[in-house]
């Protein structure tokens, strides 16, 4: 167990994870990581530690080891013991789709800060009556947009901004999955619910997307429809004001094993190219006439500068300019606008 620091005359921050899936467990490797918070509780009304030891569970990035909380981490079942607890700072929600609206509200009214995981809602209108909340509170709400953190994208971001290679003047992003085991029962993967690949995977994508470039004004999109009515496959290009780069973006349950993300951006004096299948080559940069070189990437994976980034915050008492609150509803207003491209065949003003 790591040692808790008193780091610029602020104690540690008291943490709650609830929900203890993949993320919530990914999210309580980085918790424990730093020193800046302290993991006082964890809730999960099926999956519990025993004898404080937490089994490791397997998800698209990485496989996660078993986590050893320790015996002075509370456990419970239900939230409204977590948001009772009057030394809990920030709860960190990875839990369904479905209740995340009214679990983010019930923590915000509480006086807590709140990480909530993608998507925010289900739906665009249920994630700003969130908004409404969030705005008039004392406590923060940051989304878990995480891919404005990862290596290579987060360098991405800086190489678009200041131009490094000149303009951007096209950009692919591709996301692809085989069908996650959460997403093969009737509940969490029905179109109700989680709105298939499009809402929970793609949306990583539509995020960066309106992140480096900008909100589309338009998006056009083809896409695979299941039996339930989710959409689990799409082809999306995006058109800006005024113009811009041709931007599309690919997001797939349909893959038959296993993960992989990449993006190729072609500049005006280079191409910068991501494949995570490629290791510790990932990023790489060509120039015209020169050969390929590969950019290292250190060792971070994204999700623990995306903890640090809101500890910070809550530390210092700035609410979180990387990615807000209302981002996580204008993420959801262009995949709602994808989907309706999807079923109508049309192009859909954003």
């Amino acid at each position: 167990m790591k040692k808790h620091l008193k780091q610029n005359g602020f104690e540690p921050v008291n943490v709650a994870v609830v929900g203890l899936g993949f993320m919530g467990a990914t999210h309580l490797r980085a918790y424990l990581d730093n020193p800046q918070a302290r993991v006082s509780m964890v809730c999960d009304a099926m999956r519990k530690p025993v004898n404080g030891v937490l089994a490791g569970v397997n998800g698209n990035i990485q496989q996660a080891n078993e986590i050893r909380l320790g015996p002075e981490v509370r456990v419970c079942d239900q939230l409204d013991a977590v948001l009772e607890d009057p030394a809990v700072r920030l709860v960190d929600l990875c839990t369904p789709t479905a209740v995340h609206p009214e679990q983010v509200i019930a923590a915000l009214e509480a006086g807590k800060h709140v990480l909530c995981e993608k998507p925010l809602a289900r739906t665009s209108a249920a994630a700003r009556k969130v908004l409404e909340v969030a705005e008039r509170s004392p406590g923060m709400l940051m989304p878990a947009m995480c891919m404005r953190f990862w290596p290579g994208w987060a360098w991405l971001r800086q190489v678009v901004s200041l131009e490094t290679y000149g303009r951007v003047l096209a950009a692919g992003f591709r996301r692809v999955s085989a069908m996650p085991k959460w997403s093969r029962n009737g509940s969490y993967g029905s179109q109700a619910d989680a709105g298939g690949a499009l809402f929970d995977l793609h949306i990583h994508d539509v995020d960066f997307v309106n992140f480096i470039f900008g909100r589309p004004e338009t998006v056009y999109a083809s896409g695979v429809i299941d039996e339930r009515g989710s959409i689990n496959h799409v082809v999306a290009q995006y058109q800006f004001v005024g113009g811009g780069p041709a931007v599309s973006a690919e997001g797939s349950w349909l893959l038959a094993s296993g993960f992989n993300m990449s993006y190729t951006v072609h500049c005006e004096r280079a191409t910068v190219d991501f494949d995570l299948s490629r290791g510790e080559n990932a990023l790489q940069v060509t120039k015209p006439g020169q050969p390929t070189r590969s950019l290292p990437l250190g060792s971070s994976d994204g999700y623990g500068d995306e903890i640090s980034y809101i500890l910070d915050c809550v530390l210092t008492g700035r609410r979180p300019e990387v990615v807000t609150a209302r981002d996580g509803v204008t993420a959801l207003e262009i995949c709602e606008a994808e989907e309706d491209s999807i079923r109508t065949r049309s192009v859909v003003r954003v």
